[in-house]
């Protein structure tokens, strides 16, 4: 069964083709992604590499972490399942209404 791994601390520049070819040492890669950013479509700085079997995820977490990859040392650890989000645009309740006048409160009063 194939096992997800977490690769961060990613150079901006680290393609896919390179993740793919530094973890294929440790043995068969299924998959390779860097996360990029959705408006600039630049390099988040961490990706995920599926290895094909857990003999090999292990193999390879003990053989990359900490090594350099793209002039960056990398951290490479077992990738966590995904964690559920709300889906109200990133405010968590607690945050929503209060004054909407903005943050420029003091000075005089005198001078309107």
């Amino acid at each position: 069964m194939a096992k997800k791994l977490f690769v961060g601390g990613l150079s901006y520049e680290t393609t896919e083709a390179t993740l793919k070819e530094a973890f294929a040492q440790a043995g068969t890669v299924e998959s390779a992604n860097v996360i990029t950013d959705k408006m600039s479509g630049r390099s988040k700085g961490f990706g995920f590499v599926e290895m094909s079997s857990d003999e090999e995820a292990q193999k390879a977490i003990e053989t990359l972490n900490g090594k350099e990859i793209d002039g960056k040392n990398v951290t490479v650890n077992e990738a966590r399942p995904m964690e559920s989000r709300p889906r109200d645009g990133g405010f968590r309740q607690g945050f929503r209404g209060g004054d909407r006048r903005g943050g420029f409160g003091g000075g005089r009063k005198d001078r309107w």
